[in-house]
């Protein structure tokens, strides 16, 4: 059954029924802003983006709109596909990525059938729109050795190194994002069963072993580390800051580069390389597939393969390292 047509208001524009789905607003010509409002506010309530995503979303349709307006279209319902054709081709030649740009497409088509749902339009005008062709660039990792030698780098027993202890060996155990350690609380965790409960992207729910060493590291947190970092104002986070609020992704990213320095790793270290890090790790000791992509919490396998093309990978290269016939010079 068709959706029913949204009830007109005194403008006799439709009313909006997502009012309340999306904090932010678009600073597109007003006449493009309130149908990309519409739409966050849509797929925020109904298919359950994360602001992330409806965050680059914003970005990229107000930047559509602004192509479009400069070359006279009034609004999204009287754009044709030529029109946003044109905005696609204008992207080739800027110095974009490959993902960003199949981003962008995305939320142009996104925003069509937006219209065609709610019958603002009839027709979908980026319905012959392709998403560029990209190869995926296989993620770096941590070799077991670095790892280790992360994990050590915070040394001594006071709280701070208690808790950048815990948070590093949860990190590895469970292939978190760093939004997910960030916002991790107390109740989330089952130190007693070995698991943790976490929502991901698109608010799916995901249970994920926690490890017998990051268990212990973060039962030492609880017990002889978080008290200090408690203040009247705290919640349930299970990682504080010194003002006794939960890490930002920004102070995750201080920690692990911190600490990666420290490690002496000259690589270039973000929290999702330990994400990268748990996953191959995981493959390279035969754990299966569709289990490493529920625990990574993939909608797709196909996201959760590139970790099958980065083992063998390293496996060329270590042999051409070590293996005494590659140290020999040819005849």
């Amino acid at each position: 059954m068709p959706p029913a047509r949204a009830r007109a208001g005194k403008t006799g524009r439709p009313r909006r029924r997502y009012a309340n789905a999306w904090v932010g607003q678009s600073s597109a010509p007003a006449a493009f802003a309130e149908d990309i409002n519409g739409f966050l506010n849509y797929v925020g309530l109904e298919r359950g983006l994360s602001p992330k995503t409806q965050e680059g979303y914003l970005r990229d349709l107000d930047q559509c709109a602004a192509f479009l307006a400069q070359r006279g279209v009034s609004d999204w319902r009287s754009v044709a596909g030529r029109e946003a054709a044109l905005w696609v081709q204008s992207l080739s030649t800027a110095d974009y990525a490959a993902a960003s740009l199949a981003r962008k497409l995305a939320a142009l088509h996104g925003i069509a059938l937006y219209l065609v749902r709610e019958r603002l339009r009839e027709d979908d005008f980026a319905a012959l729109l392709t998403a560029p062709k990209f190869q995926r660039t296989l993620p770096d990792t941590l070799t077991h050795e670095e790892v280790e030698r992360l994990l050590a780098a915070p040394s001594g027993g006071d709280p701070q190194a208690l808790r950048d202890k815990a948070l590093l060996e949860l990190f590895y155990s469970s292939g978190l994002r760093v939004t997910e350690l960030g916002t991790l609380t107390i109740q989330q965790v089952d130190l007693e069963h070995g698991f943790l409960r976490v929502f991901g992207k698109g608010s799916k729910e995901r249970v994920i072993p926690v490890g017998s060493k990051a268990t212990a590291a973060i039962t030492r947190w609880l017990e002889a580390g978080r008290p200090y970092f408690v203040k009247p104002h705290t919640g349930s986070e299970l990682f504080l800051s010194k003002r006794g609020r939960g890490l930002s992704r920004i102070m995750l990213w201080v920690l692990v580069k911190k600490y990666a320095r420290a490690a002496g790793i000259t690589k270039t270290v973000k929290p999702h390389l330990l994400r990268h890090s748990f996953a191959t790790h995981l493959l390279s000791g035969g754990a299966d597939l569709r289990a490493i992509q529920e625990m990574l919490g993939h909608t797709s396998i196909a996201t959760t393969q590139i970790y099958t093309a980065v083992e063998p990978q390293h496996l060329v290269e270590q042999h051409a390292r070590f293996h005494p016939r590659n140290r020999e010079p040819l005849d």
